[in-house]
């Protein structure tokens, strides 16, 4: 039962959030009931036929366990940091301490035990206390003014400070006022609740995304909707889905022989997985859905009625898109448990010190950017294909794909080993990452692997260059298909 607390508890932390989620949309669509039925109605309708159910059905299991494990899991430190969030962060105070002053005010706020650092500046020596009358008092700080007080976990000094702090006494002695700066950065208790008002926003921007394309271009999306149900239908989609969670699953037992790094193995291993499953059927979808309904005539009915060429190829490659959302949901959020169960496992099966849950929330939380870019990397595969499905039938496309894979990657690596080299080369190296996606922008597997710290601001360069890169493909798409003779 130890064990199985240590896994469980990252994952019902990301329960929580679901479950916060589900909470917020129910709350919403009886809002939204209440002002117009009709409007709610439809919104249901829409989830029921499009992968929003299936995205529910997710949702639904996460709610389950957030129930099922709570009468085990430390809710009273959860929702305790929860409540201080917005109470905590970074803060600064500059004051001036007159001269000859005893016990001067200086308003603050902090719990003493939320304190990650700080520090007091200033160009005169003074005495802070934390009582009014006892400036000389233990606990008090000495701040010299030629160095700076800083106190931080990993600082030989003691922190002091206990309790609720509201007000900070200073004392100066000096025939000159003081300029005294406070700084002091605060944190809750348990930093991993901060994922839980992450994964709920993330769950309803999913369904807020989706809901606002069907009304900004409802044309495209009555096209996306159909070409998701027909790739979600098709019997390579659960195939894929089916060894794609067996395989994340049987990688857990396989020994990578790595002395102490499965786990960094592991992460490498499922990402690629699931990365390489998605554009299988990406490719396939979109060669089934876009090349042979040109070739079977049935997209030539299909824009006699009132659908522009336009919109059957945007609503083609985002439907597309949304059952490649779906997958990676689904074995995203399968990935993320079997993490957080692999720390358990490897410690366990290599004789280690038993890991803290922390570890494991740690592992698991690490992959989210890797799943990230890896569905945006199949975002630019899915555009390239549609695009190619315009004129090709499916081996073509499949061998144009996986070409283009490959040289993606390698792309980079041939510019640079070029350098000082055969011009050839490096000309043949410059042109791949000119006119191909540079799909090393989304490879940061082996980092994910390592546990380093993607920054925001790279996955949204990394966001900003799949869309305009997919906006590129489907420009050449809408090209292709202009004059194609569809009789």
């Amino acid at each position: 039962m130890g064990n199985l607390s240590i896994w469980l508890t990252p994952v019902w932390i990301l329960s929580l959030g679901v479950t916060a989620a589900v909470i917020s949309m129910l709350v919403l669509l009886g809002v939204v009931w209440l002002i117009s039925r009709r409007t709610a109605e439809a919104a249901l309708r829409l989830e029921r036929e499009s992968i929003l159910q299936w995205v529910s059905y997710v949702a639904l299991v996460f709610v389950g366990l957030s129930l099922l494990l709570s009468p085990v899991m430390p809710v009273q430190q959860v929702f305790h940091s929860l409540s201080r969030l917005t109470a905590v962060g970074p803060s600064s105070t500059t004051v001036t301490i007159p001269a000859k002053t005893d016990d001067q005010d200086v308003p603050v706020q902090f719990e003493a035990d939320e304190l990650q650092s700080y520090s007091f500046k200033s160009n005169q020596d003074l005495v802070i206390g934390v009582e009014k009358g006892k400036a000389y008092a233990a606990p008090f700080i000495r701040v010299e003014g030629a160095e700076p007080y800083v106190w931080s976990p990993s600082s030989k000094l003691q922190r002091l400070f206990t309790g609720s702090i509201t007000d900070l006494y200073v004392t100066n002695k000096s025939d000159a006022p003081a300029d005294l700066t406070i700084n002091y950065d605060t944190d809750v208790p348990l930093r991993e609740v901060r994922q839980i008002p992450i994964a709920a926003v993330t769950f309803l921007a999913i369904y807020a995304v989706y809901f606002l394309l069907h009304w900004l271009f409802p044309g495209v999306s009555i096209i996306a909707l159909a070409t998701t149900k027909e790739a979600v239908a098709q019997p390579i989609y659960i195939l894929a889905l089916v060894v794609g969670v067996c395989l994340l699953a049987l990688y857990i037992y396989i020994p990578y022989n790595t002395f102490g790094e499965d786990v960094k193995m592991y992460k490498d291993s499922s990402l690629m997985t699931i990365m390489v499953l998605s554009i299988l059927v990406a490719v396939w979808t979109a060669s089934v859905s876009v090349a042979d309904e040109i070739e079977g005539r049935t997209a030539l009915t299909l824009l006699s009625k009132p659908i522009s060429r336009r919109e059957f190829v945007l609503g083609k490659f985002l439907g597309i898109s949304w059952a490649n959302l779906l997958m990676f949901v689904v074995l995203g959020a399968w990935m993320l448990i079997l993490v957080s169960y692999k720390v358990v496992y490897d410690s366990r099966e290599t004789s280690n010190p038993e890991p803290n849950w922390q570890a494991c929330h740690a592992e698991m939380i690490g992959i989210v950017p890797g799943l990230v870019l890896s569905f945006m990397e199949t975002v630019v595969l899915t555009a390239i294909s549609v695009a190619i499905s315009t004129r090709l039938p499916m081996l073509p496309n499949l061998v144009i794909c996986g070409s283009i894979y490959v040289l993606g990657h390698l792309g980079p690596l041939i510019a640079q080993s070029s350098v000082g080299q055969n011009e050839f080369v490096a000309f043949f190296g410059q042109l791949i990452a000119l006119v191909l996606p540079v799909l090393d922008h989304f490879n940061v597997q082996a980092a994910v692997a390592g546990g380093v710290r993607i920054p925001l601001d790279y996955l949204a360069w990394a966001a900003l260059y799949c869309v305009l890169y997919s906006a590129v493909a489907m420009l050449l798409a809408l090209i292709l298909f202009e004059d194609r003779d569809l009789a």
